[in-house]
């Protein structure tokens, strides 16, 4: 999906996420492992806040997003900040670069928007492609008690003053689905114009996710409870994990 007018907001509606936090988290994992930092793809970037601050970081960032209307918003934030931050709009299944990275990252439950896990595997596989040998991935999911407990049929409302939405889940438990629907009410002067959006999560089982990297040459050294250095537990709501690319595939093998 483009996420059309969600866009546009996603950034007023984000302001509660620290993406501080998880760049200083991202970069202090990946310190310990690798000793020059160098190029590192930023999948499912949006309109690029996380890979702004990995640049800052001194990464050299390259953000993919399919979104057009998302990279939109991320090409006006490089222009203010004259940052070099290369963006791509790929559909990250048909990831297609002409070199080699050094690193990647995959956060805020972009794989839970992937509709298969035919396709998540794609994925896995083309990252690894275009991942250098030992290059680190990492990447975070939402785990199935979030969908089921958190996410569930449960609405919540978003008042941001210019902005208010209203965010409505509904839990398909056969599907393994979360559909969301979302209405925003933007201030214009006196009055609210409305606007609406839809898109769906999908429940994986983590220890799908980490055979799905195993059987595209990743070796996982390490999970966690978000973005902290808590240990998973049975309620844990985002599992983020640190994968290592230790065998080769090979291009032929791409489907």
């Amino acid at each position: 999906m483009s996420y059309g007018f969600f866009a546009s907001v996603y950034d007023i509606l984000t302001e509660n996420v620290d993406y501080e936090k998880i760049a200083d988290r991202i970069d202090a994992l990946f310190g310990k492992e690798i000793k020059e930092k160098g190029s590192l793809l930023d999948l499912g970037c949006g309109t690029g806040t996380l890979s702004f601050l990995l640049e800052e970081k001194g990464f050299d960032v390259i953000g993919i997003d399919k979104s057009e209307d998302m990279l939109s918003e991320g090409f006006e934030k490089k222009s203010e900040l004259g940052s070099s931050v290369m963006f791509i709009c790929q559909d990250l299944t048909e990831l297609d670069l002409y070199g080699t990275a050094a690193s990647a990252v995959c956060v805020l439950d972009t794989v839970n928007h992937i509709d298969k896990a035919e396709k998540i595997y794609e994925f896995f596989r083309r990252v690894s492609l275009f991942l250098e040998m030992n290059g680190l991935f990492l990447l975070d999911v939402n785990t199935p008690f979030k969908h089921r407990n958190v996410l569930a049929d449960n609405t919540f409302i978003y008042d941001t003053g210019d902005v208010y939405c209203i965010w409505q889940n509904s839990y398909d438990k056969n599907a393994r689905r979360t559909d969301i629907d979302l209405d925003f009410f933007v201030k214009d002067g006196d009055c609210y114009f409305k606007e609406s959006e839809s898109f769906s999560e999908y429940e994986y089982d983590i220890d799908g996710i980490i055979s799905m990297l195993e059987q595209n040459g990743f070796t996982v050294l390490n999970q966690f409870d978000g973005y902290g250095n808590e240990t998973p537990t049975e309620k844990t709501e985002r599992m983020v994990l640190l994968a290592q690319k230790t065998n080769l595939i090979f291009e032929d093998e791409i489907k």
